[in-house]
């Protein structure tokens, strides 16, 4: 099946025109190309005000622009999406999805846009793209393996995400995540793994981020197993999230937070084999050098470090 797109489309503005949370959805499809050099334009503006996730875990979810559930052997290529209502592509249980040369936009302040989610799939390659977003740029969820990233440039955003993971009983793990040849802008965040405290048991292992530059960056290096997004989350215990065979080599760039390197690991379940090796991460602040921090987690590290490492 070949699906172009020519010119503009745009997405309803009256939130009671959809009859799911998803625009654009392909589903159950064996062969597919998105094609066309065309544009999905989500218009944004009677949505975000009705997007209450940011606050709460009970929250209705609003459309995604373009999702592919249950689809093999897709290709995405040379579209644009602009100002979707919530996420801008989500790929779920899909096999073997290329994704290359998309434009993928929002304003900085918007709510829930991540560029391409991903959960419950295998053989995804992301590549050659331009995302700017309110949200992760790539955002990598539970039942996720062998996915690619490389060549895309990202900022603004939330940057590049593994999770949030633990959120739910029961979850998936996510296995093998190559990340390359990258570049954030401005981000929030650069590479980042993140899963909730008081979370169900799960893991999270075989990542490799490498040959990635940071501009200007906030957090360009960190692992959160304390994350919360809303006002209060259960804290009764640490997460059981295991993260292990993490490798974080030649990240380069500016700092825009002191501690350029935070690895946050869980007390319960601590990090294992994280290797960190020739990075060099300057602070852009007045008040000292850039730093490492790290808790509950063990590695080893190699080559430049600046930060100096704390493993």
């Amino acid at each position: 099946m070949v699906f172009q797109v020519k010119g503009v489309v745009k997405a309803p503005t009256d939130l009671n025109k959809f009859e799911s949370d998803g625009w654009i959805v392909f589903n159950y499809i064996n062969g597919l190309m998105i094609t066309g050099g065309g544009t999905f334009d989500g218009q944004w503006e009677s949505a975000w005000p009705h997007n209450k996730c940011p606050k709460s875990v009970k929250c209705k979810l609003l459309p995604t622009s373009i999702r592919l559930n249950f689809v093999n052997d897709a290709t995405i290529r040379g579209i644009s999406s602009v100002n979707s209502k919530f996420f801008h592509m989500n790929i779920f249980a899909c096999n073997n999805i290329k994704i290359i040369s998309v434009k993928i936009s929002a304003p900085e302040d918007s709510p829930n846009t991540d560029g391409i989610h991903i959960g419950d799939s295998t053989g995804v390659k992301i590549s050659r793209s331009v995302i700017g977003t309110g949200d992760d740029c790539v955002s990598i969820g539970p039942g996720s393996s062998n996915i690619s990233v490389s060549n895309v440039f990202c900022g603004p955003g939330h940057g590049i995400s593994v999770g949030s993971l633990g959120k739910y009983p029961n979850e998936k793990d996510v296995v093998g995540l190559h990340v390359r040849n990258c570049t954030l802008t401005g981000t929030d965040n650069g590479v980042r793994i993140k899963t909730f405290e008081a979370s169900s048991p799960s893991s999270a292992s075989n990542f490799t981020f490498e040959d990635i530059v940071m501009n200007n960056v906030y957090n360009p290096i960190i692992i959160d197993q304390e994350y919360c997004p809303y006002a209060s989350c259960s804290k009764v215990f640490p997460s059981r999230v295991k993260i292990s065979d993490i490798s974080f080599t030649n990240i380069r760039g500016v700092s825009a937070s002191q501690v350029a390197v935070n690895l946050l690991c869980s007390k319960g379940v601590p990090c294992q084999n994280v290797q960190v090796s020739d990075i060099n991460l300057v602070y852009n602040g007045q008040d000292g050098n850039s730093t490492a921090s790290c808790s509950n987690v063990k590695g080893a590290s190699s080559g430049q470090q600046i930060p100096r490492s704390c493993l």
